[in-house]
């Protein structure tokens, strides 16, 4: 755009100098000035769009930016609350294991080895309440014989669900 504008300033003097004398020269000349103008114009218009283009850009990358902190101003927030929470939960396990080793200790072995290997067996649940006639291990319903068997059995006597094989824990919300 420079070299336009310097050719025409150039042009432009030669012509206000009066040391181009014939008419055709001159109107040769003229017609140059004018399209160096017009090209100056069209350079110009260029500029000015490149300008708004790189602004609007400029302005959508802000917007992304402030986007990007905010997404990850969340995600860090979420990565704290994760992190809390697994510590709750390594506490918590650390309790429960030490409550679990306290209560095995005054099961008998032979029936904490049968429940350690039915929880290997049957995904980490050894034994299932019988809730209202229903295991909860199985999610299944006792049948009548299963019920009066669960009945007559002695309150220390170990029993064992039918169909998931699962130790039953009866309660006094049992159903029998």
């Amino acid at each position: 755009m420079d070299q336009v504008r310097q050719r025409a300033t150039r042009d432009q003097q030669r012509l206000d100098s009066g040391a181009v004398s014939s008419p055709k020269d001159l109107e040769s000349l003229q017609r140059e000035i004018a399209s160096l103008a017009k090209r100056q114009g069209d350079l110009e218009d260029v500029v000015l769009e490149v300008m708004e283009r790189r602004e609007a850009a400029q302005e959508r990358n802000a917007e992304l930016t402030e986007r990007v902190s905010s997404v990850q101003a969340k995600a860090d927030d979420a990565t704290a609350r994760r992190d809390a929470a697994l510590g709750e939960l390594d506490t918590e396990a650390a309790s429960v294991t030490k409550e679990r080793e306290i209560v095995a200790g005054s099961v008998p072995a032979d029936l904490l080895k049968l429940y350690d290997k039915l929880r290997e067996q049957q995904g980490g649940v050894g034994a299932a309440r019988l809730y209202q006639r229903r295991c909860e291990g199985c999610r299944l319903e006792l049948n009548i014989t299963e019920v009066n068997e669960v009945k007559a059995a002695a309150p220390d006597a170990v029993l064992r669900c039918e169909n998931c094989r699962r130790i039953l824990v009866r309660t006094s919300e049992s159903g029998l």
